[in-house]
């Protein structure tokens, strides 16, 4: 899906205050869509960072089992097992 999106977005209240704060000449942001724009990018990257975070402690531990816990496999039963996951 690379097709852009429009969104409309009321914010009122404290968060409003708070966007209005961000954006304009005081703020870090030119412009309300910047600013999301980033907040997007970088709730993808906290994710992205979550995922690999998972990913690394789920390797390191497999890399700190004893080797004689690893066990030889053929291709045919990795795919058997990973198609009944």
């Amino acid at each position: 899906m690379n097709k852009a999106m429009t969104l409309n977005v009321r914010i009122g209240g404290a968060l409003g205050d708070f966007v209005a704060l961000n954006v304009g000449e005081q703020g870090a942001y030119e412009n309300v869509s910047e600013y999301v724009r980033d907040l997007i990018r970088r709730d993808k990257e906290r994710l992205e960072a979550e995922q690999f975070g998972r990913l690394k402690a789920e390797l390191n531990r497999a890399f700190a089992a004893p080797e004689s816990s690893y066990a030889l496999l053929d291709a045919q039963t990795v795919i058997t097992r990973n198609r009944r996951s």
